[in-house]
Parts: structure tokens; C-alpha cells; sequence
């Protein structure tokens, strides 16, 4: 009986040994085949590799890693369930981008605000400010949309742009530009009777310094063809 209880424990322990080394070897070979990925830029194989990765020895830093190839892919629904959508005070700052992005994607702009609010607070920049000011106007807080435009307006620098996706083609337009865009919706959404023109203004100031300013074009139409037609009433 002893003998035999010896002979189970010898077979146990080459098994797990065995495992190890085996689970050893796996996790070199793919984190060979990640580098090699990477240096192909095969986005598909970085991700297939990452999970593999993970199943193996999870890591928190590889899966926000792992979610922002998901996200830059334009794959947000697999991003948020690598690393869920929780405000979690300990998320990287790679974690809280990604769920922030992710979640304005998708729609989820209540969830979105408040990953972009922590995001601010632990890197604060005008491209931040921006996603934060013109949220909040959607949802009404004007005021805190207006502490957010005139940050991104005393911060901005002349080399700073935004991207917009309206249109077939995106475009870009000054950061400065992008603000006052907002601060004339912000203008106009404060009191729609009284405030019409000067919102008109501030389109005006946008597209004079980016005249391929589309939204703003398409803002500052949309105002004046109200006025017109308040007009004839």
C-alpha cells in the first residue's frame, strides 16, 4: 500500500512537471509569434496571440493591451468585454481610454462620459476636454460644458486639430476652431430665442479660421433658416 501510495505521488509530480514545462514552452512560443506579429503588423495575429497569452498567464497590463487592439481595430464590443466597463479606480490610463472610446462608439454615451471624466482627471488635455464639453451639452449640463470649452480654448495651440467623421470623408479642423464650435451650440442650447445670432456668430468665427468646417456650416444654416422662418410668422 505504501509502496503504491509512493508510485501515485512520483506520477503526480512528473505530471505537473511535465504540464509546466509544457505551459513553459507554449508561452514562449507565442510570445515569439506576438513579436512576430508585431513586426509583420498583422493586427489579427497580435490579437490571437495576446489572448493565447492570457489563457496562459493572465496579466492585466497584456489585456488592456489586448483591448486596445480590439478598440483600434473598430472591434469595441470584443474591447469592453476584455476588460469590462466599469469606472474601476484602478484601470490604467490605457484601460480608461479604451473604455472610454469604446463606449462613445457604441452609443453608450452616459457610460462614455464618466470613463472620459476619470480620464481627465488622470491625464487632463484638450482632446479630453473636447469629448467631455460637447457630451455634457447633450445631456444638458451646460455648465460644466462651459468649464470644459474654456479650458480647451485657453489650452489649445495652434498645432492642435480634431478629426470629424460626418461626413464621407473625415476632415480636420483647428482644436480652437472645434471650441468655438461648441460654444456657439453651448450659446444657442443656454437660450434658443434670444441667442440665435450670437451662436451664428461663433460659427462664423469657426469657418472663417476653417472654411471646410462642415458641421459648423451645416449648424450655422440650419439657425439662419430658423430665423428666416421664424420671421415670417
Amino acid at each position: 500500500m505504501k509502496k503504491n501510495l509512493i508510485l501515485l505521488i512520483t506520477i503526480m509530480a512528473i505530471g505537473i512537471k511535465a504540464h509546466a514545462q509544457t505551459n513553459s514552452a507554449l508561452q514562449t512560443h507565442f510570445e515569439s509569434y506576438y513579436d512576430q506579429m508585431r513586426n509583420q503588423g498583422d493586427i489579427q495575429g497580435i490579437i490571437s496571440a495576446l489572448t493565447h497569452l492570457n489563457i496562459l498567464s493572465p496579466n492585466q497590463s497584456r489585456s488592456d493591451t489586448l483591448a486596445a487592439y480590439y478598440m483600434n481595430d473598430g472591434k469595441h464590443i470584443q474591447a469592453l468585454n476584455t476588460i469590462g466597463i466599469e469606472v474601476n479606480n484602478d484601470d490604467s490610463l490605457l484601460a480608461t481610454e479604451v473604455k472610454a472610446i469604446s463606449l462613445q462608439a457604441l452609443g453608450e454615451n452616459k457610460l462614455a462620459l464618466e470613463q472620459f471624466e476619470k480620464l481627465f482627471l488622470k491625464q487632463p488635455n484638450v482632446a479630453i476636454a473636447y469629448e467631455i464639453a460637447d457630451l455634457k451639452i447633450q445631456f444638458d449640463d451646460l455648465t460644466g460644458a462651459r468649464t470644459k470649452i474654456t479650458y480647451g480654448l485657453a489650452n489649445s495651440t495652434d498645432d492642435m486639430v480634431h478629426t470629424y467623421y460626418e461626413t464621407q470623408q473625415p476632415y480636420q479642423v483647428s482644436m480652437k476652431s472645434a471650441f468655438v464650435y461648441l460654444e456657439g451650440i453651448l450659446i444657442f442650447r443656454e437660450n434658443p430665442d434670444e441667442n440665435m445670432d450670437k451662436a451664428i456668430a461663433k460659427f462664423d468665427t469657426a469657418l472663417a479660421s476653417d472654411p471646410n468646417f462642415n458641421l459648423a456650416s451645416i449648424s450655422k444654416n440650419a439657425l439662419q433658416s430658423r430665423k428666416e422662418q421664424q420671421s415670417k410668422e
